[in-house]
């Protein structure tokens, strides 16, 4: 066979790159808990279906003969493969070599392209600790740094879904790259990302932290907002990558995959009937009305940690995927803060970009207010959430199962596109609160009676009769009261029609841009 000693070559070359950084480098690397590169692809993929690109890319030394002696990969693999039967391009960093550092470069800049061309999904499985110094050497000089990953990954945002798990300690541009993504995760006790890690610190700030206090979870999930999701393990990371792909479009021309509905789509649940309580000083649990009117067991939570004061995430109603939103009374009353202002306008741009309809189960009490809030920049927070949601043009169903009130409590409405508005009995809404309002907008008869606490209840007690939901209906409003147990249905009939919209609006959302 003319061609056998190069194909015996190949096989040899693909062996080396196999290899990583080594036994003894693959053995540290499991002693902390962690897979190596190509078995944590091979845990995401559907089984035999990654096709590695670049494989034989790397650095190689040769004899005088020009005989190859030795072959370093490069410290990241790539490839095309599929994830639930749908084409996926991947990127996964391979910290055995070189702690992960120089690799991006052509290889890279080759996947990203492709992802866009072939309008493909993208994962970044994040392993890395970005440039090194000891590159300098290698080289044999230094170099003026460029920006052509960010601004080519920051194009995909607009096109296809991409995703960035951090997998160990991550720094530099890998550490930005898991911000350019629509949604994000980190293992528990294994994963770490900062822009700089702790000798950097210790350079510019004379600062000592180990690299857990400087970017673990605590940091960059409950704190910072930073990674969406936490993982307690490596397998339940690219379980949580799987699902999320899952409700998602391969691009942004594509409409939004429906499976199979295993729900009946008439269900009624009595327990609607009670799940918010009369008096409104009681909590209740937002999930469990999630559970009741969304197809069992298919929401999936995005910042669960983060913003606390609204839920967010993925869903399906009978089958197509949505975007839900709810308050969660449990967390400040459900009153709107940064983080969570935050967390809903990169939410919302997402569901946009890809065309879900939005879903909101509304029990806005409004904006926190107070100086920790006002530090944090709510009024900021706060213009941009007006902003995205009147810019928004995906399909959007609000119920207000319980209150709207102030500025925030108005972002239930959107005033043009595909939209629809209900509401529970329950509801009750307005400027302000009437307790709290009252007294600043009757203020001089309150202090100038004999007794201000009781005429302050007496006019409270006014009002209150004022604010039954069905007097708002009798004048539009509120455009319907519904029974609760008929939400889920109203879902069913709203996601259905929507489908045609969403139909007519595939392709790039030019308004608002997408961003990280």
């Amino acid at each position: 066979m003319v061609w056998q000693p190069e194909i015996e070559e190949l096989a040899h070359r693909r062996k080396l790159a196999e290899q990583m950084g080594g036994e003894e480098n693959v053995a540290k690397h499991r002693a902390r808990g962690k897979l190596p590169v190509r078995e944590r692809i091979a845990l995401l993929v559907d089984p035999g279906s990654f096709e590695e690109i670049g494989a034989l890319t790397g650095t190689a030394t040769y004899d005088a003969d020009q005989q190859l002696e030795s072959f370093t990969p490069q410290a990241f693999v790539v490839g095309a493969c599929r994830l639930n039967g749908r084409r996926v391009l991947v990127n996964g960093g391979d910290f055995t070599i070189r702690g992960g550092s120089g690799g991006y470069g052509p290889k890279a800049t080759y996947l990203e392209e492709m992802a866009e061309q072939w309008r493909l999904p993208y994962v970044r499985l994040l392993d890395a600790s970005g440039g090194s110094v000891r590159h300098f050497e290698e080289i044999g000089r230094t170099y003026a740094i460029s920006n052509v990953l960010g601004v080519q990954a920051g194009k995909l945002l607009g096109m296809v879904p991409v995703v960035a798990a951090v997998m160990g300690s991550v720094a530099g541009i890998p550490a930005v790259e898991a911000c350019i993504s629509h949604f994000s995760v980190m293992v528990k006790g294994t994963s770490q990302v900062f822009p700089g890690g702790p000798p950097v610190v210790k350079a510019a700030l004379g600062i000592d932290i180990t690299k857990e206090e400087l970017g673990d979870e605590r940091t960059q999930v409950r704190k910072g907002g930073v990674i969406d999701n936490l993982a307690d393990t490596e397998e339940e990371a690219l379980a949580m990558i799987r699902k999320f792909l899952s409700y998602l479009p391969s691009s942004v021309w594509e409409m939004p995959p429906r499976v199979e509905p295993t729900d009946d789509p008439e269900r009624r649940d009595e327990e609607l009937l009670s799940v918010i309580p009369r008096d409104k000083r009681k909590v209740y649990d937002p999930r469990a009305v999630l559970d009741h009117v969304l197809d069992r067991d298919s929401f999936f939570e995005i910042g669960a940690l983060y913003g606390r004061a609204r839920i967010i995430g993925l869903a399906r109603v009978n089958g197509y995927p949505v975007g839900v939103m709810i308050n969660n009374p449990r967390n400040q009353g459900g009153s709107m803060d940064t983080a969570a202002g935050q967390k809903v306008v990169r939410f919302l741009k997402l569901c946009d970009t890809f065309h879900l309809p939005m879903i909101y189960l509304a029990d806005e009490p409004g904006f926190m207010v107070g100086p920790e809030a006002q530090k944090q920049g709510i009024l900021r927070a706060g213009a941009r959430l007006v902003h995205v949601t009147g810019r928004s043009q995906m399909p959007w169903l609000t119920v207000v199962i319980r209150q709207l009130y102030g500025v925030a409590g108005q972002l239930n409405l959107r005033p043009s596109g595909m939209y629809r508005r209900y509401a529970w009995p329950s509801g009750n809404w307005g400027s302000m609160h009437i307790q709290g309002g009252t007294y600043a907008a009757y203020r001089r008869e309150i202090d100038n009676a004999p007794a201000p606490a009781a005429k302050l209840a007496e006019i409270e007690a006014r009002l209150q009769r004022l604010a039954s939901p069905f007097r708002t209906a009798e004048a539009f409003s509120i455009e319907d009261i519904i029974d609760p147990r008929d939400t889920r249905q109203k879902l069913v009939d709203f996601v259905e029609a929507a489908q045609r919209v969403i139909e007519s609006q595939l392709g790039p959302t030019m308004v608002p841009v997408y961003e990280p």
